[in-house]
């Protein structure tokens, strides 16, 4: 990426991933995605995570000020019919008003009361809608680092978020260095965001759970409309 136009910090991140039915997560998504499947599941996402030291391109990360704030996804993993994969969230929860901007290009960003907090080896995040019903309390214990498998990988290094606006896709290029991943372990999941998001049915088998410190130099690029590399055209 020569010009990113944001940095930050993803920290503390978790990520619970459940494997569905591919037919009802293509549901809801739009026509010019399919889900991009793995062992034969769509597989969603929640991942809360610390979004740290939100700054423009040449501003120091250790500039004293800089935003910092709980956020959590809930993502699916799709490939563009030209065959570029990528991240589509069906909800983004967020402490932060100024990150609302982003609803332009269609990135579904719900205000909320969040938290993020540790207590030795426990992480633990709430959130809750300031509209609607949907909420989440989770609390993981993490464990010893791992060597990502292929799965682990494809499940938490995308490098393209794609949403809708306007009638037109647009796509958000995003770097980063690699996931330093952990084992994680589950004790309290409650949540309500995947039935608020349209997807109803219960998931086809026990979630994977990974927890990961973060990554501190994330570069997001200009979203720009998504134009098929095979088409050459607008999608």
């Amino acid at each position: 990426m020569r010009l990113p136009v944001l940095r930050a910090g993803w920290m503390t991140q978790t990520f619970v991933h459940w494997p569905f039915r591919p037919e009802a997560v293509q549901a809801l998504l739009p026509g010019e995605l399919e889900v991009d499947e793995y062992d034969g599941g769509a597989w969603v996402g929640l991942t809360p995570f610390v979004m740290a030291d939100v700054r423009l391109p040449g501003v120091p990360a250790a500039l004293p000020g800089l935003p910092t704030f709980a956020e959590t996804n809930l993502r699916t993993y799709v490939r563009h019919r030209d065959g570029r994969d990528g991240i589509w969230f069906l909800s983004i929860e967020v402490a932060f008003p100024p990150m609302l901007a982003a609803r332009a290009i269609g990135a579904p960003y719900n205000l909320g009361t969040l938290s993020v907090s540790a207590d030795g080896g426990t992480l633990s995040y709430t959130g809750s809608r300031w509209s609607g019903d949907a909420s989440y309390r989770l609390h993981v214990r993490r464990g010893d680092p791992i060597e990502p498998t292929e799965r682990d990988v494809w499940l938490t290094s995308r490098w393209r978020a794609y949403t809708r606006r306007l009638g037109m896709l647009w796509e958000t290029p995003v770097e980063h260095e690699p996931w330093p991943l952990a084992r994680a372990t589950v004790d309290v999941l409650e949540e309500t965001v995947t039935t608020a998001a349209g997807l109803e049915e219960a998931p086809l088998d026990e979630p994977v759970v990974h927890f990961s410190e973060g990554v501190r130099h994330v570069r997001l690029g200009l979203t720009m409309p998504c134009v098929s590399r095979r088409a050459g055209r607008p999608s």
